[in-house]
């Protein structure tokens, strides 16, 4: 399972009211996911958990993209 999939199914976990079948590379957190401050704790909780890499600052991600660029840049 790639990256991209693996993600989805954390927002599943975190947020089960979204609907993973809509989400692709461009899909803005707050905007299309509403996803606000406490959700993405706990998204960068269960990111953390599931990849086994600390985040190092707060980062303001907008999209899915942004998302996965960060993941794949502590895990390589």
């Amino acid at each position: 399972m790639d990256t991209f999939e693996r993600l989805k199914l954390i927002f599943k976990n975190v947020k089960p009211n979204i609907d993973i079948s809509t989400i692709t590379l461009d899909t803005r957190l707050a905007n299309d996911l509403g996803i606000d401050s406490l959700s993405m704790m706990l998204l960068a909780l269960a990111i953390e958990d599931e990849f086994n890499f600390r985040f190092d600052t707060v980062t303001p991600f907008k999209t899915i993209k942004e998302v996965i660029t960060y993941i794949e840049s502590k895990t390589k």
